[in-house]
């Protein structure tokens, strides 16, 4: 759940290495990771509006719920969620008493040392809901387990593995990022082509085109156009024709006082016989049957 706040007031927002700490150590590493709640008890379960230059951050929750400010934005997040957030963006944090997961603070150089490929997450805060993600989120546990654990160490290779070990975290949130914004787009698209049909078949459903006239003034393929039309809306593309040239007829059967078959040549049917066969398969009744009924 996402809502606006109000902008920040013109009191200086503190300025952070980490959670708490107001200057970079020289000895800092430049990897940092830690769990939610060994700091965030210290205080009260509140973390403060804050920003921290130079360094990325993921906030991996698993368990527990936070309330996060986010520029001008609160958004309300049940675990598993996970949150990306750029040096410059002020935030702060109301986790539940019971908030369990990881905080990694990354430095900006090796995000930006990857090229496009991890920077696209942090252009603006990024909020990974991962329920129905168990997979994922299972993954993305075991990572940040993996970094608490060389973190805690010193052994040979120790910032290289810190390094790998979150580029790892970076590119699965990228992909599951690219995956959200490709399903999305398809959809998008995919909703915009129905409605094209949809427009194409009020404007030539009494020529009685074929779903292949359709599909190729799409430029679709005949099995695209009939796989969409089975998704948005369970009928084939050729049930929809038909469905809708049984509206028309069901219209002008109660309104007009036209004759049977002159509304099936209006229809397109070239032989009225025809027209009241394929009536009745789509209502049950035969024209007249129809038009008896709605007389009484």
């Amino acid at each position: 759940m996402t809502k606006k706040m109000n902008q920040s007031s013109a009191k200086e927002v503190p300025r952070f290495a980490l959670y708490g700490e107001q200057h970079q150590a020289a000895h800092a590493e430049s990897i940092h990771i830690e769990l939610i709640e060994t700091r965030s008890r210290l205080h009260d379960w509140h973390i403060g509006r804050h920003t921290h230059d130079g360094l990325f951050q993921v906030l991996f929750l698993n368990e527990g719920s936070v309330e996060a400010q986010i520029d001008d934005a609160l958004h309300r997040c049940g675990g598993p969620t996970v949150m990306t957030i750029h040096p410059s963006v002020e935030h702060g944090f109301d986790f539940s008493r019971d908030a369990q997961g990881y905080v990694l603070t990354v430095d900006q150089g090796i995000v930006f040392a990857a090229g496009d490929g991890f920077a696209p997450l942090f252009v603006d805060a990024l909020l990974l809901d991962l329920h129905g993600e168990s997979e994922l989120a299972q993954r993305l546990e075991q990572l940040f387990a993996q970094l608490m654990m060389e973190f805690s160490g010193r052994r040979q290779g120790h910032a290289a593995m810190l390094q790998w070990l979150a580029q790892c975290v970076f590119m699965l949130l990228a992909r599951l990022q690219g995956e959200r914004r490709s399903a999305e787009q398809t959809g998008r698209n995919d909703f915009a082509l129905f409605s094209r049909f949809r427009a194409l078949l009020e404007q030539h459903y009494k020529a009685q085109w074929r779903v292949d006239q359709y599909a190729a003034k799409l430029r679709v393929t005949p099995t695209r156009l009939n796989r969409l039309c089975l998704r948005l809306a369970q009928e084939s593309a050729f049930d929809m024709t038909q469905r809708r040239l049984m509206l028309e007829a069901c219209r002008q059967l109660t309104y007009l006082p036209s004759s049977i078959a002159t509304i099936a040549y209006e229809l397109g049917y070239q032989d009225p016989a025809y027209f009241s066969r394929a009536f009745k398969r789509q209502t049950g009744a035969t024209p007249s049957q129809f038009r008896e009924r709605r007389a009484s």
